[in-house]
């Protein structure tokens, strides 16, 4: 096949590409550069894309032989990742970046552009597996389930996954990758992990959407809509927050209270006791199917044992999901309890490994 390698720059995609090389592929390394603005470095394990990686990327592709190119696509990743960001956190919901930057540029972008230059794939360093199911390729967990990546992998949909290759869905540990990174003689073996947003380098999320969508001072007020105290804008605020609240009135009982949920309507936070973030249904819309086989029924009663997964380093928790034709939503009731749900995040379903389906949560809520 004639595959595009993309090259972030770190050991992942490094090895990945290297595995492709080694199983005969025609292997074209590419370096997505994401930033209008990158800078020079790396701060510690935070942000990427910078030029530091680039050089790395270029490196990376000098010693395995193949051709590099550095393709902009700042534009967008700007008009999707970024600006998808900060539509949610204006309408009170809290996205995944990472999720939308495998939709819109990884996996669409990126992959569309190479089809269009007669490419059959992209590979990358993403911790999964493509396993090949009597209906077609199925999208599975990685056999290290500490680096699994699957959950942000899961809104590609099904049509994708015969363009994907992911060559380090079987290794075990990412103690393996480095070793094998540093027998193969490639220098960013040792290179950290990137963690935290990418385009926020410095981790300060709060101070990047100040920048971006300034301050917008409303109440913190408690469930009854009694104020307690002030913010400067509700979208600083997490489901589920204790800290950083600025309270200064004590709740009647004592208990420390927690975000439990914004108006952007109204500009309010909403602060309760804890008791309100435990949460046994969930519910949630624009699903993404990678199964075209999975039987899920139009009520509770017929709904089918899944395991829900709400965070990309969560676990999957088991339940029963079912489509609400009424509300359009899927729903899922699960078998115990979980907390500090949001508006916004993904919501990815699974049996046993394989992927079934990727939807947004739009709410949660406790029965019982």
């Amino acid at each position: 096949m004639r595959v595009l390698a993309a090259l972030s720059g770190g050991v992942d995609s490094a090895v990945a590409a290297a595995r492709a090389v080694d199983a005969g592929h025609e292997v074209i390394g590419v370096h997505m550069a994401l930033s209008k603005t990158p800078s020079a470095t790396r701060v510690g394990s935070r942000g990427c894309c910078t030029l530091e990686d680039a050089d790395d990327a270029r490196r990376t592709a000098h010693l395995l032989g193949i051709p590099y190119y550095v393709w902009d696509l700042s534009d967008s990743f700007e008009q999707t990742v970024i600006a998808d960001f900060l539509t949610e956190y204006r309408a009170g919901r809290t996205p995944n970046p990472c999720v939308r930057c495998n939709e819109f540029v990884k996996f669409s972008a990126l992959l569309e552009r190479g089809v269009a230059l007669g490419f059959d794939a992209v590979c990358t360093g993403h911790y999964a597996r493509i396993v090949d199911g009597p209906d077609g390729p199925e999208l599975h967990r990685a056999a290290d389930t500490e680096k699994d990546q699957s959950y942000v992998l899961a809104v590609v949909g099904r049509e994708r996954l015969s363009q994907m290759l992911l060559p380090l869905g079987e290794v075990t540990s990412k103690t393996q990758v480095r070793a094998e990174a540093e027998a193969r003689g490639l220098t960013v073996g040792e290179k950290p992990d990137s963690y935290d947003i990418c385009f926020v380098a410095d981790g300060n999320t709060q101070g990047f959407l100040q920048d971006r969508l300034g301050a917008q001072p409303g109440n913190i007020v408690d469930t009854d809509g009694n104020v307690l105290g002030q913010h400067e804008g509700f979208y600083r605020y997490t489901v589920g927050q204790r800290r950083g609240l600025g309270l200064t009135v004590p709740a009647a009982d004592g208990a420390p209270r927690y975000v439990v949920g914004t108006r952007p309507e109204t500009g309010e936070v909403v602060v309760g006791p804890a008791a309100l973030l435990t949460v046994n249904e969930l519910r949630a819309d624009q699903v993404i199917w990678l199964a075209n086989d999975v039987p899920l029924g139009h009520s509770e009663e017929s709904a089918i044992e899944v395991g829900a997964q709400v965070r990309a380093h969560g676990e999957a928790m088991p339940g029963r999901a079912w489509w609400d034709q009424e509300s359009g939503e899927v729903r899922v009731l699960l078998d115990g309890v979980t907390r500090g749900i949001a508006a916004g995040q993904c919501l990815v379903l699974y049996r046993g490994t394989r992927v079934l389906g990727q939807a947004t949560l739009t709410g949660a809520g406790r029965r019982g």
